[in-house]
């Protein structure tokens, strides 16, 4: 559920997670999970086909795309400006950005979109989700994008392992030694609050994440 409290903002759940008031009712579950999927659609795939323009940098005028919305969707007629708002800032990942009256998908593109996201303060080393067919072709011959533009690094081994969950129950997860790789000119940039974008990885940058050791043997009772 998406709610607005007074006094701290858009929030997602029952009561304002500070202050613990019930807030504003802006949408349901249902609204707030198809909705989303229709806004990341047209940011990231489809925007022509709701009659939008995208600028370079992946920008979209805000008053439009509550316009295509509520045009081509009937159920979506009360959709408002601030509603889209809501969306992107309690986003758990960081999947949208918005500034003045435009809003862009931080990463996830099909389309052709130059990005500029900050290049600094980027983690030592991040990490990427294989499977087990793929870790000994990918070790040799590096990370490529596949169905994306770009190949999106994960903060953290929990975060590539669930990003690689929806493919894999068991994904093999690869370390990216990013600190070393951007010593050497690769540029990775910050998308969102838990994905990084990269052009390519080559493989002297890549490593199987190391299995946690066994836990030490007990002698029988």
């Amino acid at each position: 559920m998406l709610k607005e409290c007074a006094q701290h903002g858009y929030f997602r759940g029952n009561d304002c997670p500070v202050c613990g008031q019930g807030g504003k009712f802006l949408m349901d579950d249902r609204e707030l999970d198809h909705l989303g999927r229709v806004v990341t659609g047209i940011l990231r795939h489809f925007p022509e086909k709701y009659g939008l323009a995208m600028e370079p940098n992946g920008w979209v005028s805000l008053p439009l795309l509550v316009r295509a919305i509520a045009t081509q969707h009937r159920g979506y007629r009360w959709l408002r400006i601030h509603h889209l708002i809501a969306i992107a800032e309690t986003d758990g990942k960081g999947r949208y950005e918005v500034k003045d009256d435009r809003i862009r998908a931080t990463y996830g593109h099909t389309l052709d979109v130059e990005l500029d996201l900050p290049t600094e303060n980027i983690p030592d080393q991040l990490f990427y989700p294989v499977t087990a067919d793929e870790a000994a072709i990918v070790l040799e011959v590096g990370l490529k994008p596949s169905d994306r533009k770009k190949v999106h690094l994960s903060r953290t081994a929990d975060d590539a392992r669930s990003a690689g969950s929806a493919r894999h129950p068991d994904p093999v997860i690869l370390v990216v030694d990013a600190k070393r790789a951007r010593g050497h000119g690769i540029v990775i940039k910050q998308a969102g609050k838990t994905v990084f974008l990269v052009d390519l990885v080559p493989p002297e940058y890549l490593a199987r994440l190391a299995e946690a050791p066994p836990p030490p043997a007990t002698d029988p009772a």
